[in-house]
């Protein structure tokens, strides 16, 4: 119980919430780790304390369903915990999965930082299946600089998803934010007034496997001059045989770093796995409704970075030992951490860390 209260004292400075709810985001936490998923009922059979499971169940439920989270502390928190220095790196992409007749769709934005994406903005999509559309993406930026005026910006990463028109001009006009987005194999690419717009794949068809070029200039692109560069993929690196065979980006400067700053894109998809299949079972969740889905993503970002701040923490103690074949690490920073709190938190007694506290975890730069 001292530990809760501790954790509550560290939280209520950045969310402002009274000490009932503290202890309830306290303890949904604590559940998340032992329970390794955002199932309610799971979480009911080890919330901790006297009350019944019945009884653990239906305070979740009541909090879901009443309480407002606001997102803007919440993220907030969540960058100061992490600490990353500016200027950040953004990725944005969706992440979406079906329970049953329901379809999940969010977009999401995070800061990249030493592979891993932590999550910063999200919105919930009403479409089933289909892609994001430029004013979301727009609103879900719009967001983060109101949230950030100060906010430096390295560059924004995106996959093929993420292009048009719109969507160009809206990062390169008015206030630009740089940017690393790859377009598709087929999108047309013009050297300027009077010549053709060529598709990327006749562009870089010369190219043998992993040789990269940057054309010379800018080209026009979605309706504007931007910077191109291409890779031909090998075919492990293919999502499937009919994919694209090049990997083309475009950006608005640096074009001899673009192909790499664009590798760092990578960091979301390890943040939805966090988020789900090696984590915390995100995809496990019976909720239907987005607003209560939201409120659970805002718990599930803060456990997050309490996850990646204790990986942090064992990584300088206990090092993880490097697979020699590649040199990576054998576990990543999150599930080390995790799996150190979901140990702490199952049995803190009999814990072989002494000096480990989760409490000073929260502690914000």
């Amino acid at each position: 119980m001292e530990k809760i209260s501790q954790l509550q004292e560290k939280l209520r400075p950045h969310l402002g919430w009274h000490g009932a709810r503290l202890t309830f985001v306290v303890m949904f936490m604590v559940a998340l780790f032992r329970a390794k998923t955002v199932n309610l009922t799971e979480l009911a059979t080890v919330w901790g304390g006297r009350a019944q499971e019945a009884s653990n169940y239906k305070r979740m439920q009541r909090f879901f369903r009443s309480f407002e989270v606001e997102m803007a502390e919440v993220a907030k928190m969540v960058m100061s915990i992490a600490g990353i220095p500016q200027p950040w790196v953004l990725s944005i992409d969706r992440t979406n999965w079906s329970f049953g007749q329901t379809h999940f769709n969010i977009l999401m934005l995070c800061v990249v930082h030493e592979g891993i994406g932590y999550p910063l903005m999200w919105t919930m999509l009403d479409k089933k299946k289909g892609n994001s559309n430029c004013s979301e993406r727009m609103d879900l930026l719009d967001r983060v600089e109101a949230l950030f005026p100060q906010g430096s910006i390295a560059y924004l990463t995106g996959d093929r998803e993420f292009i048009g028109k719109p969507w160009l001009s809206y990062l390169m006009v008015d206030e630009p934010m740089p940017f690393r987005l790859r377009i598709r194999q087929t999108d047309k690419i013009c050297g300027g007034k009077g010549q053709p717009a060529i598709a990327g794949s006749h562009l870089f068809r010369s190219l043998g496997i992993g040789q990269t070029r940057i054309l010379p200039g800018r080209r026009w692109v979605w309706g504007r001059w931007v910077y191109v560069i291409g890779t031909r993929l090998e075919p492990k690196q293919k999502k499937s045989k009919t994919d694209d065979d090049f990997l083309i980006i475009i950006t608005d400067h640096a074009p001899q770093t673009a192909l790499a700053d664009y590798g760092l894109r990578w960091g979301i998809e390890t943040l939805f796995g966090a988020l789900k299949t090696r984590g915390f079972g995100l995809e496990s969740t019976h909720f239907t409704d987005a607003d209560r889905l939201s409120k659970l993503l805002a718990l599930l970002a803060l456990a997050f970075v309490w996850a990646m701040k204790a990986g942090i923490w064992r990584q300088a103690h206990h090092p993880i030992r490097l697979i020699k074949a590649h040199g990576r690490r054998a576990r990543s920073l999150f599930r080390y951490g995790f799996d150190f709190l979901r140990r702490f938190f199952i049995d803190s007694r009999s814990f072989p860390e002494p000096l480990f506290s989760p409490v000073q975890l929260f502690s914000c730069t």
